[in-house]
């Protein structure tokens, strides 16, 4: 391969942060299939290594050095891909090399001058090494857990070092014959084919040694693999001016977002008069004009999207009116109509409010804005923390938070209740078009919709935002505004394996109502930022695509001297 043709194109690719795996991946798929390296460069075959590798095993287990193992069955065909059955002759991994468990407990080890490797990506330290040498470490427990089977990376490590007992070292039996670091790239490369499907348990999903030491591996000339080595550290190389450019755009992004939500207004900015004020600080106009170079992975998109909520509801995203009517004007008109409704005997009159303190303001409210309770402006309630009896047919459907898919509420898959239940739980929380639902319980606290049906149903373990009048409430602002409190209220929330956020912590929520007319336009300006995320995101995809596309052809250009001179 032409490292430099590879180095002299790769800066077209290398934003992508899937590429260098896919490069990686590359190399090995052509060293196992015979085109990485002439044939006149192979200086040994693979039943001479076999052979060599199986003498030295000898030899160790003579000298106490290696234990002896039950045989592994022979490999069948079906167990290795068609692609490569042709090309290379494969082996049991536990026949060509020596499988350690770790023996450090990670929670009780004791910090110290030697590596421990754990199952995260950073080492930690210890007092003491377990092992000394080079080997290729896999994980024996699932990254994700909870009855899903996956690994999210493996480790190399070489020199002395401790080994957490949930993961498995490899060390080659003749280092001369077998790299480590070959079985390292190998197995990452071909992870989910050759461990990850050969994980199982319900809960906690697990690898055993013994699965481990079944895997085939390819038996490839010294040569070959020192060849792999080489280009590995190339790709080392890559990787690691890739990590810190990454790093680099990563304190640009958060830095210019923390701007955005924290620098005050420029003087211009700040200035008032019969004018509409603009309260965007020149941060965000710069930040919002070279969107496609700060954002160039989904979490800069995420923290755009956060930053964009922040400033709506902080009321520096669109201008200030002077001519708009006040929130204090607004909430006379929705506290008149809410005495109304409960001299109808239509709303219970609620308890006295605590004043808010000043302590609970997080930012100081913006001219013409008030800050009031939550349960002020909004009539929240509940809905049922009981499991009425469900019917098979001619019911009410009950929804909880698990209907709410991509802010709508689904149908599919729902529990009816009778309507005599039904009718029962409406009396207290009866959902109208326009109000908001809001989970409130478990890992989904902080999921909502708007409703946008007439559809007659009742809820469960959700929060009910209703309005006391809807010509003066505005609930695609309100909605925002709750998206903005999500981290803040999983942090909240009480109780065990079913956390949950109670009525009255959602009702005394500070609320920050802006001047009706100041709501419409935060509103639409929200959604036509979030709209240009949409954009940013679909251009990323597309953008990554491309740079995968490019890169398979700088490969493929790269390695034709190879590839030619391999046919011959």
């Amino acid at each position: 391969m032409s490292e430099r043709a590879l180095l002299a194109r790769f800066d077209l690719v290398a934003d992508n942060p899937e590429n260098i795996p896919l490069l990686r991946h590359y190399i090995v798929d052509l060293a196992i299939r015979g085109k990485l390296l002439d044939k006149s460069a192979l200086d040994i075959s693979a039943p001479e290594m076999l052979k060599r590798i199986e003498a030295k095993a000898d030899s160790l287990i003579k000298q106490g050095k290696l234990k002896k193992q039950k045989p592994l069955a022979p490999i069948n065909a079906e167990e290795l891909p068609a692609t490569y059955i042709a090309h290379c002759t494969f082996e049991r991994l536990g026949n060509v090399a020596n499988l350690q468990k770790g023996l450090t407990g990670i929670q009780s080890a004791m910090p110290g001058k030697f590596p421990l490797v754990v199952t995260a990506a950073t080492r930690s330290t210890c007092d003491h090494f377990d092992f000394d040498g080079a080997a290729a470490i896999v994980p024996m427990v699932s990254s994700t857990g909870h009855g899903h089977a996956s690994l999210n990376r493996l480790h190399y490590q070489e020199g002395k070092f401790a080994l957490g007992t949930i993961l498995c070292a490899v060390f080659p039996i003749d280092e001369e014959l077998v790299s480590a670091r070959f079985i390292f790239e190998y197995l990452t490369a071909f992870k989910d084919d050759l461990l990850v499907s050969k994980m199982n348990g319900t809960a906690n999903v697990t690898l055993t040694v013994g699965k481990i030491a079944e895997v085939p591996v390819p038996i490839i000339a010294p040569a070959v693999q020192r060849r792999v080595n080489e280009l590995m550290a190339l790709c080392d190389q890559l990787q690691a001016a890739q990590n810190e450019r990454e790093a680099q755009r990563d304190r640009l992004v958060t830095a210019s977002l923390h701007r955005i939500g924290t620098a005050p207004a420029t003087a211009d900015e700040a200035e008032t008069g019969n004018e509409i004020t603009t309260p965007l600080p020149e941060a965000a106009r710069f930040h919002l004009a070279h969107l496609p170079r700060l954002t160039t992975r989904p979490e800069h998109i995420k923290q755009l999207r956060q930053t964009i909520l922040n400033l709506a509801v902080r009321g520096r995203l669109v201008p200030q009116d002077p001519n708009d009517e006040t929130a204090v004007e607004l909430l006379k008109r929705i506290q008149a109509e809410k005495a109304r409704l409960v001299k109808e005997g239509k709303i219970k009159k609620d308890k006295p409010l605590p004043q808010i303190s000043e302590e609970e303001k997080p930012f100081t409210q913006p001219t013409g804005w008030e800050w009031v309770r939550m349960q002020t402006a909004f009539d929240v309630r509940d809905g049922t923390h009981d499991t009425p009896k469900y019917v098979e047919c001619d019911g009410v459907p009950l929804i909880t938070s698990r209907n709410f898919i991509d802010g709508k509420i689904s149908f599919d898959d729902v529990k009816l209740i009778s309507w005599s239940d039904h009718n029962s739980i409406k009396q207290r929380s009866g959902v109208d078009r326009r109000d908001i639902l809001y989970s409130m319980i478990g890992g989904n606290i902080g999921n909502q919709v708007i409703v946008d049906t007439d559809r007659e149903f009742s809820i469960k373990n959700v929060a009910l935002f209703k309005y006391y009048t809807k010509k003066e409430s505005l609930p695609e602002y309100l909605n925002l505004f709750l998206k903005t409190m999500t981290i803040g209220l999983q942090n909240n929330a009480v109780g065990g394996a079913q956390p949950f956020v109670s009525l009255s912590l959602l009702r005394n929520i500070p609320f920050p109502i802006p001047p009706l007319a100041e709501q419409h336009r935060i509103v639409a300006k929200v959604d036509e930022l979030m709209a240009l995320c949409d954009q940013l995101e679909a251009q990323l995809t597309t953008t990554q695509t491309d740079s995968r596309r490019l890169l398979e052809a700088v490969l493929r250009d790269a390695l034709a001297p190879v590839m030619e001179e391999t046919a011959l």
